[in-house]
């Protein structure tokens, strides 16, 4: 069942720069490891719903359905634009105070939006319906159960390789602490990408 092609490809999928890796190197370097790791653990958590939507045959609906595709898809695209502008308009968004270092953070609105934003990702949808069930036995006798373990591995994959993210954009905290231009750079950068992914999704196919 948990063959190396599945492992392979997944990790494949995982790496591939989306929009969860944005947020989560974002959050890494604006508020550190440990926010990284809460923004890694709600966009893993995000792809709970499409679990669930694709054990209940939603995924079909979504597949068949232009009308919802397009729905969902939307609202992935405006929450995008919503992210870009607040990152553009948040000018103190990096500009992170070495003294600040211990204050405390909201973790759980940091989580809310990570899981918010993976939720509304409709290729996670499609991914679900077409990549996984592929590595479902024809014969097994229970294919749910099946299924679970696939997710499950697909989800502490992605918490793994979030988290990494997260580390590596926080080993360069430092550098964006030391200068206002990158902090500037950068949030223009994020607002950009934010924008970028958001118009992407927008113009993408809806098959």
């Amino acid at each position: 069942m948990i063959t190396l092609q599945f492992l392979v490809t997944s990790l494949i999928v995982v790496l591939i720069p989306g929009t969860g890796v944005v947020f989560t190197v974002s959050t890494g370097l604006s508020q550190g490891r440990r926010a990284s790791v809460y923004a890694s653990l709600g966009c893993t958590a995000g792809i709970v719903p499409h679990l669930l939507a694709s054990m209940l045959g939603l995924s079909a609906v979504m597949h068949t359905s232009a009308l919802a595709f397009q729905a969902l898809k939307f609202a992935g695209v405006a929450y995008l634009f919503y992210l870009a502008w607040a990152t553009w308009r948040d000018r103190g968004a990096f500009a992170v105070d070495r003294d600040a270092a211990a204050a405390p953070l909201p973790m759980r609105s940091l989580v809310t939006r990570a899981a918010l934003l993976n939720t509304l990702n409709p290729k996670l949808t499609i991914f679900f319906l077409a990549f996984l069930p592929q590595f479902v036995a024809v014969d097994a006798a229970s294919p749910l159960a099946q299924m679970l373990v696939l997710s499950g591995v697909f989800m502490a994959m992605t918490f793994a390789v979030f988290v990494v993210y997260g580390l590596l954009a926080d080993a360069f905290r430092g550098v964006v602490l030391e200068s206002p231009r990158v902090q500037d750079w950068l949030r223009r950068g994020f607002a950009g990408c934010f924008a970028g992914l958001g118009a992407n999704l927008a113009l993408s196919e809806s098959r």
